[in-house]
């Protein structure tokens, strides 16, 4: 498992393919789909989508890899995600410009996807001592028991277009170092990723068929569901899709943790510092142009010279936002990634005019300089957002911040208990007592104090409440280890006498 001496990483192909058993498949006569430049406004290359056939081939290829794999050492695999990483850093500046050309992010935000990824890698790196199992010696006269976990064989990751890198790494080294094989099933807005990190993968020695890549849509999704051989299922999208994941993978008898939508609230106290709240929040609301599970949606403004005092701030913030080419310096957001994400983040924006909402900066109609095709939508603040409103209730996914005015502090908790989505909230205040009392009342997933983006470090486990998590583990850290497992527990007695009387009570450990 020795790594290959290779200086560079696998240029994004014009035809994006499958990647089965450690090779490039390109199927002749197979339905293709174009990838665009979200910044130019037009396709770039195609990719080939999966039939049922090829996600059993990328299945039969997994099974077969799986089984040596995880017999070998965990310090073995582990040294193969330890290269892995070092490909990752050596390559970093060519993966963030393939990054930002599919998807559309600044090159500065493609870059720090590539390192949250790359921290989930090196949590993966830890695998001797994150797989060690418990000991209780001589439970009972002469016996022992101890628990070991163990790989569940063959498991698959659905991933959002977003994200492209970071999200599959939050699964897959997870699961590799754990032992068991995995398949990837990217975006198909955004796959060339997938093929650069299976590259990578194969440089730093993992063995054929250990991690496969299996392109496409619905189709390969639902046969990834009803494959008997794959044992479990990892996914971050849409809440109706992340329903859709868990019920379809439960009847088919697999583990599943399912990611769904956010609409993620970040509360201003009056005693909060609005000058860092403010930049605090500009960045979590318009970073990625508002692409993320965990942007912050909206401000939660308590009692109204706070809100007005803020909404001042924010409006002045946000008109200075450069929008541009997500490879140009100085760019604050790009474009959204599809044409079809543009008219749906313009419609929101539409309907909250509609709904009374005061729109205090619109970002419809922004025009980029020689990228006049590219799907851009500019960043929009509306205040007194009332909770009934469309753009409230529903996540835009885009870079739309709504501004909510409440009475107190109970108005805010009591608000934010009762949305649907309970990914992430943060509250803004310099009150230890206020900040005490919102971890304990809020009901939502992931909480930040002063911090606008409270995505765990890789050591700790990623995930929300409500509609916004479907299954019963969370990503990676601790939560990860456990997924990608299973418990066996072991009773062992050798008995010193040559016969031992049959007992037909009860086992106990007299």
């Amino acid at each position: 498992m020795n790594a290959q001496v290779n200086t560079q990483v696998m240029a994004a192909p014009a035809v994006v393919g499958h990647y089965i058993d450690g090779q490039l498949v390109v199927t002749p006569g197979a339905t293709r789909q174009p990838v665009y430049n979200p910044s130019l406004g037009r396709p770039v290359r195609e990719v080939i989508l999966a039939t049922v056939s090829e996600v059993d081939a990328a299945v039969r290829s997994a099974k077969a890899a799986q089984r040596a794999w995880g017999r070998t050492p965990a310090l073995q695999r582990a040294r193969v995600l330890f290269r892995f990483k070092e490909l990752l850093v050596q390559h970093n500046k060519v993966l963030a410009r393939t990054l930002s050309e599919e998807h559309g992010k600044t090159l500065p935000d493609a870059e720090g996807e590539l390192t949250r990824g790359m921290e989930v890698v090196e949590f993966a790196c830890g695998a001797p001592q994150l797989l060690k199992g418990e000991f209780s010696e001589n439970v009972g006269t002469g016996v022992d028991s101890f628990g070991i976990r163990q790989p569940l064989g063959v498991v698959a990751g659905i991933t959002p277009f977003n994200f492209p890198a970071m999200v599959p790494m939050w699964m897959f080294p997870v699961a590799l170092a754990c032992g068991n094989a995995f398949i990837l099933k990217p975006s198909e807005r955004d796959p060339s990723m997938s093929l650069l990190l299976a590259d990578l993968l194969t440089q730093a020695g993992l063995p054929a068929g250990v991690f496969n890549v299996v392109q496409g849509d619905k189709v390969a999704v639902d046969a990834i569901l009803a494959h008997p051989d794959i044992a479990a299922v990892s996914f971050v999208g849409s809440t109706p899709i992340a329903r859709y994941i868990q019920a379809q993978g439960v009847q088919h008898g697999k583990r599943v943790q399912a990611l769904g939508g956010a609409k993620n609230h970040a509360v201003v106290m009056p005693d909060a510092d609005i000058d860092a709240a403010t930049e605090a929040i500009i960045g979590a609301a318009y970073g990625s142009a508002g692409e993320r599970c965990m942007a912050i949606s909206v401000v939660v403004a308590v009692g109204e010279p706070t809100a007005d005092a803020l909404v001042a701030k924010l409006a002045h913030r946000v008109k200075s936002l450069v929008v541009g080419a997500p490879d140009a310096a100085g760019v604050d957001m790009g474009p959204l990634v599809t044409s079809i994400a543009q008219e749906r983040v313009t419609g929101y924006i539409a309907d909250g005019v509609k709904d009374g909402a005061q729109l205090v900066v619109d970002g419809r109609g922004v025009q980029v300089a020689g990228r006049e095709a590219g799907f851009y939508v500019g960043p929009t603040l509306f205040d007194r957002v009332a909770t009934s409103a469309r753009i409230y209730r529903e996540e835009i996914f885009g870079p739309v911040l709504s501004v909510v005015r409440v009475p107190d502090y109970a108005a805010a908790v009591q608000l934010i208990n009762r949305h649907e989505f309970a990914n992430g909230t943060a509250v803004f205040t310099q009150s230890g007592s206020v900040a005490q009392a919102f971890i304990r009342d809020i009901d939502v997933g992931m909480v930040g104090i002063n911090v606008p983006i409270p995505v765990p470090m890789a050591f700790h486990s990623f995930g929300g409440w409500r509609s916004s998590l479907f299954g019963d583990h969370h990503m990676h850290g601790p939560e990860g280890i456990r997924f990608y497992t299973r418990l066996k527990t072991v009773t062992q007695r050798w008995p010193e006498a040559k016969s031992v009387q049959a007992d037909f009570s009860m086992p106990t450990m007299k």
